[in-house]
Formats: structure tokens, sequence, C-alpha cells
């Protein structure tokens, strides 16, 4: 299919795992059509921006944390041909997660009436017992993970 027959939606994530062997996850509400779960901070990518700038506007608005892009860890992409609410083209997302470090602020989701309702750094170790999570968060743990082994990013 050419790419002027789908529509597709870019969104840019960060993966920031600290010293602690904690990673930084956001709570998304589903906004009424999806089901709740983790999610990593990110999301689409404002027409004007580049995908470090997106990373940089979510992470703060959805982390309040301020960061340094480092270098895209892997993509995923994903789609279906049944259209949407707002087209009736099939629909493509596409999700380019960066490595970040956090340079400054705190704790705190600043959006309001967003899709996130908080963010909180939870021990690798005890993801399991978290409940639901977005397939963007295992992606990033092993992309985050490979880069710190030498192996090739996929």
């Amino acid at each position: 299919m050419h790419f002027t027959e789908y529509d597709t939606r870019v969104a840019a994530y960060a993966v920031i795992v600290d010293e602690h062997q904690r990673i930084l996850l956001t709570w998304y509400n589903g906004e009424g059509r999806h089901e709740p779960g983790w999610s990593l901070p990110g999301g689409g990518v404002e027409y004007d921006e580049s995908l470090e700038e997106a990373v940089v506007r979510e992470v703060h608005e959805e982390a309040g944390y301020e960061v340094e892009v480092g270098r895209p860890l892997t993509t995923q992409a994903w789609g279906h041909r049944n259209g949407t609410k707002r087209s009736d083209k099939p629909y493509k997302a596409v999700k380019v997660l960066f490595d970040a470090t956090i340079t400054g602020g705190s704790l705190g989701t600043v959006e309001v009436g967003g899709s996130t309702d908080f963010a909180e750094w939870v021990p690798l170790g005890d993801l399991d017992q978290r409940g639901r999570r977005a397939d963007v968060v295992d992606a990033g743990i092993a992309a985050w993970s490979r880069s710190r082994t030498g192996s090739a990013p996929r």
C-alpha cells in the first residue's frame, strides 16, 4: 500500500532508567476509549516539532522532568486497515524510543486533562506485579538492555 493511502501517527518515547534500576513510567488513563495501564513517557509528535523535541515536551508534561535526549534505541510500528474515528483510511502508528537522561525538574504530572494521571519510578524487577502495561514498555526495556550490553539495536 502506498503511503498516501493510509494515515500515519508518529510518536516518540523516553526510556529512562536510573542508577537504582528503576524505570520511569506513566499511568495512561485510557481516556475512556482504551484500557488504562503503564506506559513510557511520550506520545504523538506535533507537526512543527522534531522527534527529540516531542520527547522533551512529553516527559515534562507527563512526568515533570527536563531531559536530555540520547540516541534512538528502537522503533515499533503497527497498523490496522479498518480506519479510525477521524478517517476511513487504514492507520499506521510508528513509535521511536529514545534513551534519555534527567537534567532537572521533579516528579509530577503537569498536563491537565490529558491522557496521563501520574508518573512513578518502578523497579525493573517489580514490573510484573504492577498490572497492565503497554507493549512499548517491554520494547523499551529490551532495547535499553541491549544498548547496555553492546548488542546491536533492533
